[in-house]
């Protein structure tokens, strides 16, 4: 049996909504309809009742449920068992790109270092790619700026990234640092709208970047100005290889560490959550 016919399952059970359970899977409505037709032909009986907008389980569906969670589960020591190398504990840990540069890769080695015996899986994804694959329990543990509310996923606020203004060239005043060579950096849509709050008259960016690390090579190589993380920038400001725009406000964002509520691993989770330092 395809295990997404029952992941499926399990969201429209808890939602009671086809197109809410397919929008917390990032599926379309017809796709959600169409897996749970499929697992109802499989099994031979109807699991849902739909009666106009309300959506009911059968006894059938009632009995399914406990069932479903435990192949689940199953399934989920089936993938460790077969892909953490012969290790007792196995973590598979997501983040977006712009994390891995600034905070998460630290955060691995000193992980490594201190829990030598924990097999590792690292990724690097979008928001949404990172939240599907926590939903389909692929990642045991996800790094994000913008965490969906979803009442399948635990989220714990771990500290705040502060960003700072800087530009190669000493003295820049805020206007400037705005101006012309201003790189613009994808650090999340909560960050382009309080941008947009702050200086609702500065001229379009003319180039736009995905990480901080891009807009910090690009500074030192052909100059600019950015917002970027603190840790990223501290040493290059003392050195006084970057120099901070001295009016532009500090903009900050909370970093969440997104796990599944019915996670096995939660015990592991926080043990390696302890070897985060962000404040």
């Amino acid at each position: 049996m395809d295990i997404e016919l029952l992941r499926t399952f399990l969201e429209v059970s808890r939602t009671r909504h086809f197109g809410q359970a397919a929008e917390a899977m990032f599926l379309t409505q017809a796709a959600v309809s169409s897996r749970i037709k499929t697992l109802e032909q499989m099994l031979g009986v109807r699991l849902f009742d739909r009666i106009k907008r309300d959506i009911q389980l059968t006894p059938e569906g009632n009995r399914l449920v406990s069932r479903a969670d435990f192949l689940i589960s199953e399934w989920r020591k089936i993938r460790q068992e077969t892909s953490a190398g012969g290790a007792k504990l196995q973590l598979s840990v997501g983040g977006s790109l712009r994390l891995w540069d600034v905070l998460l890769q630290e955060w691995l080695i000193r992980m490594r270092r201190e829990l030598p015996e924990v097999a590792l899986i690292a990724e690097s994804h979008t928001p949404e790619l990172l939240t599907r694959k926590l939903l389909d329990g692929v990642l045991d543990l996800a790094f994000m700026l913008e965490p969906p509310q979803l009442e399948v996923l635990q989220i714990w606020d771990i500290g705040g990234l502060p960003l700072r203004l800087v530009s190669n060239v000493k003295g820049t005043s805020l206007e400037d640092a705005l101006a012309e060579n201003y790189l613009m950096v994808d650090w999340g849509l909560t960050h382009a709208l309080q941008h947009r709050r702050l200086f609702p008259d500065a001229p379009e960016p003319l180039t736009r970047l995905a990480s901080g690390s891009m807009a910090l090579s690009y500074i030192q190589a052909l100059g600019g100005s950015a917002y970027l993380p603190e840790v990223l920038v501290e040493s290059l400001i003392k050195e006084k290889q970057l120099f901070l725009v001295e009016d532009a406000p500090l903009i900050e964002h909370r970093v969440h560490a997104v796990y599944p509520v019915r996670s096995g691993r939660k015990e592991l989770i926080n043990e390696v959550l302890a070897y985060f330092q962000l404040e």
